[in-house]
């Protein structure tokens, strides 16, 4: 499995193919599920992003709100540059904010314009908890990088190993 996995790393991560509850843009608000998703249509008309948007500029940004009882909750939202996990929120670096209203459909939709690094968008709703994504804005993601490295890497491996064996044996001797 692992060897397959290697050789298409894209199938094995796709975003469409998991559970809700195993999806890494569903987050939860007090007890209730929310799923964001972010577009930049400038450079890829359909692709969704979640917490890794690969280019700067405009950017649409959805909540939705899965469940139904935050539809007639005001609920609000930030964008913050430059916060980490349990980083200080300071006015002044907020890039954008929905103040709190309700949405009635279950969408919470804006747009902003982010520039290389990180950013937390923070989902607030009266009550509750709030939630958070760490978004990495055109940053190179190195697990990423990584894991499309392995298939070539086992492959290599391999005919490493089956020349090494070969040369051993004293059959490549009468090639030369």
């Amino acid at each position: 499995c692992l060897l397959i996995g290697g050789f298409f790393p894209t199938s094995a991560m796709a975003h469409g193919n998991v559970t809700m509850e195993e999806d890494i843009c569903v987050r939860r608000l007090g007890g209730n599920m929310v799923h964001f998703s972010a577009y930049q249509p400038q450079y890829e008309p359909k692709a969704q992003y979640c917490t890794e948007i690969p280019g700067v500029g405009d950017t649409f940004l959805v909540v939705d709100l899965v469940d139904q009882s935050l539809r007639n909750l005001p609920l609000g939202v930030r964008i913050v540059k430059g916060q980490a996990e349990g980083g200080k929120e300071e006015e002044d670096q907020t890039v954008a904010y929905w103040k709190p209203v309700s949405h009635p459909d279950g969408v919470v939709r804006g747009e902003a314009k982010l520039e290389k690094g990180f950013y937390r968008l923070i989902i607030t709703a009266e009550g509750l908890s709030p939630s958070y994504y760490l978004l990495r804005v055109q940053q190179v993601d190195y697990s990423n990088i990584g894991r499309k490295a392995v298939g070539p890497l086992m492959v290599l491996l391999v005919l490493a190993l089956v020349g090494y064996e070969l040369s051993k044996s004293g059959r490549m001797r009468r090639w030369w």
